[in-house]
């Protein structure tokens, strides 16, 4: 069994007091000085030992680990075993030292030995339910600073996704064509630029806020679409079926932005001639809303991995007990979020 030392030196203070506390009380009603310093001294001592290796065997087999009533069951036959030990050992060490110490009569009778043993149980208990409430409260806190953890990096990791998403082809080629329009049409090359603006920031502040007014939403939608339309230019083709009901209903932040970047990237950028993208959020019967986005070609058709972004949905959309999918249609692939009210 290895030694803690810090515990060992904190384990000395509770049962120091008890030692001392058991002295003065011995001292006001006993005669013999030193049966009082052999019961003072040696019960805590061994109340100590009891105690450390209680401690050791529930660290090593995880008792804080079990459901509350086995746990409570181990800790019981744990005192009550242990309270049995410490009457043992100090009846063999009270019999060695009869031959030099005046022990008062009838110090052995069963009945005695049950107070002293319930006396010692009692307080080797409230060392196990001190120490076990402290180590509990202690796991408690452990849990939730590594749940506090856990959820930062999911949440830095959902950030450097979104960050990634926007980085290579798409930032690419959006600055790329604000290049061209800077000569050809500084104007349009200006609303670029609030467009690109826009959608950057929507997406680097997403984490601030868990949902955003599907209004909000469709302003940075507008803002994407437009900086898509000059890169493919009369290959990309929107019609918008907005019912303004929904307007104000939540959604996360770039949830249907990424309906629309899948299906531009899946399906209008490898579809010859491009197509035509369909944008709907309407009302459901049963409350909420659904947004759908239908696009030509099929699914799995251009680049692996259709449907980049559906982990980041599954996981905004799970709080608000929201749902997503994509069915491949008659006409193309049909990609959809629907919200409960």
């Amino acid at each position: 069994m290895r030694v803690d030392p810090r515990f060992a030196l904190l384990n000395l203070l509770p049962w120091g007091v008890y030692g001392l506390l058991n002295l003065l009380l011995a001292s006001l009603a006993w005669q013999s000085n030193a049966l009082a310093l052999l019961l003072s001294v040696g019960l805590p001592l061994v109340l100590y030992a009891i105690s450390s290796a209680i401690r050791w065997r529930a660290r090593r087999h995880q008792w804080l680990s079990l459901p509350a009533g086995r746990l409570f069951a181990r800790v019981m036959v744990a005192v009550l075993g242990g309270a049995a030990l410490a009457q043992l050992v100090m009846h063999g060490l009270l019999r060695l030292a009869a031959t030099w110490l005046d022990l008062p009569a009838g110090g052995s009778a069963p009945a005695y030995l049950l107070v002293y043993w319930a006396n010692t149980a009692i307080v080797l208990g409230l060392w196990c339910a001190g120490w076990f409430g402290w180590q509990a409260i202690v796991q408690a806190r452990r849990s939730r600073l590594a749940q506090l953890q856990a959820e930062a990096q999911a949440a830095q990791l959902q950030h450097d996704a979104l960050r990634a998403r926007l980085n290579p082809h798409f930032l690419f080629n959006a600055l790329n064509n604000l290049r061209a329009l800077i000569l050809l049409d500084p104007e349009r090359a200006r609303q670029q630029v609030d467009d690109l603006s826009l959608l950057l920031r929507h997406a680097l502040d997403h984490g601030d806020r868990g949902t955003v007014p599907l209004r909000e939403e469709l302003a940075v939608v507008d803002a994407y679409l437009a900086m898509e339309g000059i890169h493919h230019e009369a290959r990309l083709q929107v019609q918008r079926q907005i019912e303004p009901d929904v307007l104000e209903t939540p959604v996360p932040p770039m949830a249907v932005q990424l309906l629309l970047e899948n299906a531009i990237k899946h399906g209008i950028a490898v579809t010859p001639g491009g197509g035509r993208l369909v944008l709907q959020a309407m009302p459901l019967e049963t409350g909420g809303m659904r947004v759908a986005v239908s696009s030509p070609g099929r699914i799995g058709q251009g680049s692996s991995g259709y449907g980049v972004g559906t982990a980041y949905l599954a996981h905004a959309l799970a709080p608000l007990g929201g749902r997503h999918g994509l069915q491949q249609t008659d006409d193309g692939v049909l990609a959809w979020l629907e919200l409960p009210a």
